[in-house]
């Protein structure tokens, strides 16, 4: 598994499997614990495993969490997503860049996002499943969401959003999540 570190977001990390292929299909491992380690990060860290059925269009996000935050390893497993990472950590050296990835289940590549920075994506195939592995137990009351269509970000989704949560469509912008942060 090859690891390659993403400039744009300190500390963010890409985690690329070696898929074997032939008539069958493909099997590839997705997970591998020397190769999180060589990072320095903590694979027993990661204590939840979910997933997202996503269909062409759907826009999930931008979500982090309040608190000491929530690291997480993100994956495409089925189809193909457009994935943003936005750095909200004070101290970074990346602080308030957003990067941009595609992730689909043709290539498995994980991506890790630090806690501290948002995270959200969008379907780009009709249907799109979307692997996560997060380090803390998910407290609905440290949910932070901000707008996904903020002008501060101007993030370049490719598609129109077809479809989001209330909580996504009603998020606040990010100098209102900002404010919140400070007080």
């Amino acid at each position: 598994m090859k690891v390659t570190e993403v400039p744009a977001i300190a500390g963010a990390y890409l985690f690329e499997p070696t898929p074997y292929a032939d008539e069958r299909g493909f099997f590839c491992r997705t997970f591998d614990a020397d190769a999180v380690r060589s990072v320095g990060l903590d694979p027993d860290a990661f204590v939840q495993d979910s997933v997202s059925r996503s269909v062409r269009g759907v826009l999930r996000g931008l979500h982090l969490r309040s608190g000491a935050g929530e690291a997480k390893l993100v994956r495409c497993s089925y189809g193909k997503v457009f994935d943003v990472v936005v750095d909200l950590r004070p101290h970074s050296p990346t602080h308030l860049r957003w990067a941009p990835f595609e992730l689909s289940g043709d290539t498995q590549v994980t991506l890790y996002v630090p806690a501290g920075c948002a995270h959200g994506f969008q379907a780009l195939t009709e249907t799109a499943d979307v692997s996560y592995r997060i380090d803390r137990p998910h407290d609905p009351a440290e949910d932070v969401t901000i707008a996904f269509d903020d002008p501060e970000l101007a993030i370049d989704w490719p598609l129109p959003a077809t479809s989001m949560s209330q909580r996504d469509r009603e998020a606040p912008s990010l100098a209102e999540v900002l404010k919140q942060k400070e007080s």
